[in-house]
């Protein structure tokens, strides 16, 4: 794109949009025309079609790069176009991810350690030729200054010129593009950068609307029967990144849960997520609303279940060794343990098992009321798996030990998360254990259960995020049990046996944790809770 001489420089700034809007569209449209290419076989029957779509997606980038041309926002706004569509270009072309909604927000909510860990030469070389290559070029490209009123009549030909192409490609080829459309929906996700920038724009107008100006409140009338005399202690572990069936007690062939398969568990077999990142899992897991009804906005507003048992007389405390808790603990007591000044087991970064350190201590001087006790792990976060467990749990080897999965095999990546499953197999068996000690003072219990699940390769994606339409089960399918104390009297075990195997998702976990603690409040509904006879 850098010519040698100047007079093939572009002159004026819709010409420079044209040239740059193709610039996109070719190289930052792998991932979009693989999946337009995978639906149709190029032939004479389809080959129009196909390079229609081209033309479509061509004439689209140019509608966006027009948004905001006007004399002083113009270069920034290509600046802002191209380095995030070679940005987004490179999560599609190495991960199979898509910029959609969920993923912004995981963006924009990511810490500091965890984006470094998506640094990579590969990315570098995608931000600098794909990204500021065409800048460069745009900012030394000398450009016609024309009167105001010229621009804009200029500006809305082109945007005329766009639309007439888009409406060509639809009337020619309206009987394919109607079943494009209906039948091949997800293919969207993957246009660049338009559907990247309709993703910001919804999340944007998300954080703008007008939040409720008092928080919404549930379980007015929470309370602990007056009958239930004996103290519990239930620890929630929430899991991160953790598939099913790389548990060895789904049956998986390489032992991951030697610990654990020692125990006496009620293993959740067929769980599944709330959704395919932190984000909007962790506030789902904890809200009342199910699944089909949930919104990060709608959670935002109002109050959780840690609301609900804190209004009950429950003591809740939250220990976080991952991000932060989304929201959901900003009513409770709240502990960071990737702080080492908390958490003195650290090395290349804090363990989970240090937030087991000073509980004792926790629990001694809360002498009165039920205790909950919930621990979000940092688990398998990737992709940097080989960071996630002691060296010493480094049984499957070759480990692929880097961030960046491209330089490693399938296997090596499979390796490393193995790994780090057979840590955090050691870390509950801990909990366990901990949870065993108390049982003389407490009916014990503890849950885990994994946000989401995770893609190690399976058809070129890796890590986790789809959105519904897309996601596999690899990323829906989660790992999760409970674990009861023999002092735990108030269970039917060979019932919730009976149900262990039967298909269960974050939906049940809201109310089974009201059930443990025998809260009675109209929120309550019998039918989700896996300790229930009603079902």
């Amino acid at each position: 794109m850098l010519l040698a001489s100047s007079q093939f420089m572009p002159k004026s700034y819709n010409q420079i949009i044209l040239l740059t809007a193709a610039w996109l569209t070719m190289l930052t449209n792998a991932s979009y025309f693989r999946q337009v290419l995978s639906l149709y076989q190029i032939n004479l029957e389809t080959l129009g079609f196909v390079i229609s779509i081209v033309v479509l997606q061509f004439s689209f980038v140019v509608l966006v790069l027009c948004l905001f041309s006007a004399k002083y926002l113009f270069k920034p706004w290509i600046l802002l176009m191209t380095v995030s569509a070679a940005s987004a270009a490179y999560f599609m072309d190495s991960f199979g991810l898509v910029i959609d909604q969920d993923m912004i927000r995981n963006i924009l909510q990511t810490n500091t350690q965890e984006a470094l860990d998506l640094v990579s030469f590969k990315l570098l070389v995608y931000l600098v030729l794909l990204g500021l290559l065409p800048v460069v070029w745009v900012t030394l490209t000398p450009t016609r200054i024309r009167p105001f009123w010229l621009e804009i009549l200029s500006r809305v030909k082109l945007i005329g010129f766009a639309i007439v192409l888009i409406l060509l490609c639809i009337t020619i080829f309206f009987k394919p593009y109607a079943s494009f459309f209906r039948e091949h929906k997800s293919v969207r996700f993957y246009s660049n950068p338009v559907y990247p920038l309709y993703s910001s724009t919804k999340y944007l107008l998300e954080m703008f609307e007008s939040p409720n100006t008092e928080l919404e409140k549930i379980g007015l009338g929470a309370h602990i029967p007056a009958n239930d005399i004996d103290r519990e202690l239930i620890i929630f572990v929430i899991g991160e990144t953790v598939r099913a069936d790389h548990f060895s007690l789904n049956d998986y062939s390489r032992n991951t849960n030697p610990r654990l398969a020692q125990e006496s568990l009620f293993n959740f077999s067929s769980m599944t997520s709330c959704a395919t990142s932190t984000a909007v899992s962790v506030p789902c897991i904890f809200s009342l609303l199910p699944k089909k009804d949930f919104s990060t906005t709608a959670a935002g507003n109002t109050e959780n279940l840690l609301d609900v048992l804190k209004r009950a007389g429950v003591n809740v405390l939250w220990r976080d060794n991952n991000s932060n808790s989304k929201g959901v603990a900003d009513r409770v007591e709240y502990q960071n343990f990737r702080d080492p000044s908390l958490n003195s087991n650290c090395d290349i970064e804090c363990r989970d098992e240090g937030m087991l350190i000073g509980l004792t201590e926790y629990i001694n001087a809360h002498p009165s009321g039920d205790i909950l006790i919930v621990l979000h792990q940092m688990g398998n976060h990737g992709p940097a798996y080989y960071k996630r467990y002691p060296a010493q749990f480094e049984t499957f080897t070759p480990a692929c030990k880097t961030a960046q999965l491209e330089n490693c095999s399938d296997q090596e990546i499979i390796n490393a998360y193995d790994n780090a499953i057979l840590y955090t197999d050691y870390f509950l068996s801990k909990t366990i254990k901990f949870l065993n000690e108390k049982s003389d003072q407490f009916e014990t219990g503890l849950i885990y259960a994994s946000d989401h699940g995770e893609s190690l390769g399976e058809k070129g994606i890796y890590l986790h995020g789809l959105p519904d339409l897309l996601a596999p089960p690899e990323q829906t399918n989660v790992a999760s049990f409970l674990w009861l104390g023999e002092s735990y009297e108030h269970a039917n075990r060979q019932l919730v046996l009976k149900k262990s195997s039967l298909p269960l998702s974050h939906d049940n976990l809201f109310h089974t944790l009201l059930g443990l603690f025998e809260i009675d409040t109209v929120e309550y509904q019998a039918n989700l809770d896996v300790l229930s006879d009603s079902w």
